[in-house]
């Protein structure tokens, strides 16, 4: 008979993405032995992940590691793991805003931080990519709030309004806004073909291409996602990540940082129906845009993503300012808007602030708002040669 640990974890829903919390003392120290024992508790690798947490989609196998911070400037540290379904594989590279989202609540709930009602601040450090964002969580008799009348396109029903704003958010993984300092590159595919990229790092290292440039018109839902066209963007993908030095061949790129850099096309705004059935009317939204995790569409919109689509928006001569042809005029020096655009399951916003100093170009600011909620606490049990490592050892 096989003996087992227990660890005690939280199943939360973040945003539109769902994920186990845990505090980084209830895992091992040892990194190769962790990721063996995350794996495990999502059931990773099997298509299916029947034997463990995971939902058998990129959206519902995310992973928050949790622990107070030292630092001056927060009160939590928060790791974000990105488990592969079907393979053996944590992709570190990138945050997410929606498993962000959560933290918040997580911290205030498991005691991390001092709670103030009837709003607490709660400052949390992404591990991944050396970034500080603060949250404004909802509080009720100690506890976060889940009831609210703060309604996200993707989630059935309405939570309380979590604000989640982002500081300093360029460079999360290159050290730049622009990693290669243009607002515009071009990429040559197998065929020869020259396809015209932007690729902007802000809260999360994206690579964004016109929609009508792939075939495509930016306001299709998962399912008219085909391989041909996923075959197409993990080509560019994994090209931006060989010429960023990310990896050595496009293929050491989709094994190795199949996460990062992300790839999203941009349409012109339109009107059509969400997986929903509400009807998004091209009114109301500056553009239609389309996430791609682990070569799947994503069915909402990734915030981290988001918070990069709406910044790369403001960028004049990027390729998304050129499809939604907002006026950014650089003379003004400083440039603010709300964004609002159409994803699979409807509307997503952002606030975002650019600066221009001559040709520098700063983001000021950038926030969005989520709902978050706790769904199951208790224990997930772990094999104990995985979660001692002998299994390794074998």
């Amino acid at each position: 008979m096989r003996d087992y640990e227990k660890i005690h974890a939280t199943i939360m829903r973040g945003g539109t993405s769902k994920g186990v919390y845990i505090l980084e003392n209830e895992l091992p120290s040892d990194p190769i032995i962790r990721d063996k024992v995350i794996l495990s508790i999502y059931g990773s690798p099997d298509s299916r992940q029947i034997d463990g947490l995971g939902g058998a989609s990129p959206l519902t196998s995310k992973f928050a590691m949790v622990r107070i911070s030292n630092r001056g400037d927060a009160d939590v540290e928060y790791t974000f793991g990105q488990v592969s379904v079907d393979q053996e594989h944590i992709d570190y590279s990138v945050n997410c805003g929606n498993i962000l989202s959560g933290i918040g609540p997580f911290a205030i709930d498991h005691g991390l931080v001092q709670v103030n009602e009837p709003l607490t601040l709660v400052r949390i450090y992404n591990v991944n990519t050396n970034k500080v964002i603060v949250a404004e969580v909802p509080v009720k008799n100690g506890k976060a709030r889940i009831d609210g009348d703060f309604q996200i396109n993707g989630v059935p029903g309405t939570g309380a309004k979590i604000m989640l704003n982002f500081l300093d958010a360029a460079g999360a993984r290159t050290g730049k806004l622009l990693p290669t300092g243009n607002p515009k590159d071009e990429i040559r595919l197998e065929n020869g073909k020259v396809i015209d990229v932007s690729i902007v790092d802000a809260a999360n290292l994206c690579v964004f291409v016109k929609a009508k440039d792939i075939g495509l018109n930016g306001s299709e839902l998962p399912q008219e996602f085909r391989n041909e066209h996923k075959v197409l963007l993990e080509e560019i993908r994994s090209s931006v990540a060989v010429k960023l030095g990310f990896a050595d061949s496009k293929e050491q790129a989709s094994n190795k940082s199949p996460a990062s850099p992300k790839i999203i096309y941009i349409g012109e705004k339109q009107s059509y129906t969400s997986l929903e059935e509400i009807q998004v009317k091209k009114e109301q939204i500056d553009f239609v845009s389309r996430a791609i995790s682990m070569e799947k569409m994503h069915q909402a919109y990734p915030v981290t993503g988001g918070i990069c689509t709406a910044v790369a928006s403001l960028i004049k001569g990027s390729v998304v300012q050129e499809v939604c042809n907002i006026d950014v005029r650089v003379e003004q020096k400083t440039f603010n808007k709300t964004i609002r655009f159409g994803h699979p399951s409807g509307i997503i916003e952002f606030d975002v602030e650019i600066g221009y100093e001559g040709s520098n170009l700063h983001l000021n600011y950038a926030a969005v708002a989520r709902t978050s909620r706790t769904l199951m606490e208790g224990h997930v049990y772990i094999p104990s040669d995985v979660y001692w490592g002998t299994e390794i050892a074998k």
